[in-house]
């Protein structure tokens, strides 16, 4: 059993430090980038007064969708995620040797998380493709609905809120520590272009980091309140901060930033550094 379980790691090893990995990561990071700036694209209009679309990861697949060769381009989404999920599943398993016990834990468990992010990417993608999603879909709001439904619901409503505001404040702290850098080359920040790239990186992920902390605040608010509707994912988030004092105003610099975030994907394609 241990000589299988080392052959196992040995082999998973040598796949991740592979080329055939690294051209997958590049490939998946250019289609997560994508997305994000359709969401993007999708929030500026918003502010300028069209919600027409949903500036969600959903809606942007559908906006995909409904553009020339839509399908063939929602595959290559779908494709580029499941190359992410293979690779996050390969750093669950296999990754972060050189950390100690508790801090490669905590990363592996990260890498499975988003492994599962990239996934519901991956199956949306598809979903739209058969025909069986709807743009006017409220997944978040069912989700909840059945985690209320279930006994200590509110609690479980709340712990996923105070998840995603955790995953929001990393995302903010790795914007302003800039510990993002990890994942470009020396090449990818050196002069004025690099300078620019890690400009991008900083306001992406704080912009990242707010939409986020506001959807993990619908929720908490939904556990508080015992309604699923008060819960919801970005679209809805962004509607929110729509509805404030200068709201439109707030919404074109998160959805600028959120803009760069995708753009930082594009560069960190480039210049990866796994």
């Amino acid at each position: 059993m241990n000589d299988v379980t080392g052959s196992v790691r040995s082999i998973g090893r040598k796949v991740e430090d592979s080329d055939v990995l690294d051209t997958a990561v590049r490939i998946g990071l250019l289609a997560y980038g994508f997305v994000y700036l359709v969401v993007a694209w999708l929030a500026v209009q918003m502010a300028f007064g069209d919600s027409s679309g949903s500036a969600s990861s959903d809606g942007a697949l559908h906006q995909v969708a409904r553009q020339p060769f839509g399908q063939v381009l929602l595959w290559a989404i779908a494709g580029g995620m499941a190359l992410l999920v293979v690779w996050r599943l390969l750093e669950a398993a296999f990754g972060y040797r050189d950390e100690d016990g508790g801090k490669r834990l905590r990363k592996r468990l990260m890498a499975l998380g988003k492994a599962v992010l990239y996934g519901s990417l991956a199956y949306s993608a598809v979903k739209i493709v058969v025909g069986a999603g709807s743009s006017k879909g409220s997944g978040s709001d069912s989700f909840t609905a059945r985690l209320l439904d279930l006994t200590g619901g509110r609690f479980l409503v709340a712990g996923v809120g105070l998840a995603i505001i955790a995953y929001a404040l990393m995302q903010i702290v790795r914007a302003w520590r800039e510990s993002f850098r990890d994942y470009l080359t020396s090449e990818g920040e050196s002069g004025d272009v690099g300078t620019a790239y890690v400009w991008f990186g900083k306001v992406g992920y704080t912009a990242k980091g707010l939409a986020f902390g506001i959807v993990g605040s619908l929720f908490l608010y939904a556990a508080v309140t015992h309604e699923a509707k008060k819960s919801g994912g970005l679209d809805q988030a962004l509607h929110k901060v729509l509805q404030q004092p200068f709201g439109p105003a707030m919404l074109l610099v998160m959805g600028l930033g959120i803009g760069c975030y995708g753009v930082f994907c594009f560069v960190r394609s480039r210049h990866l550094s796994r």
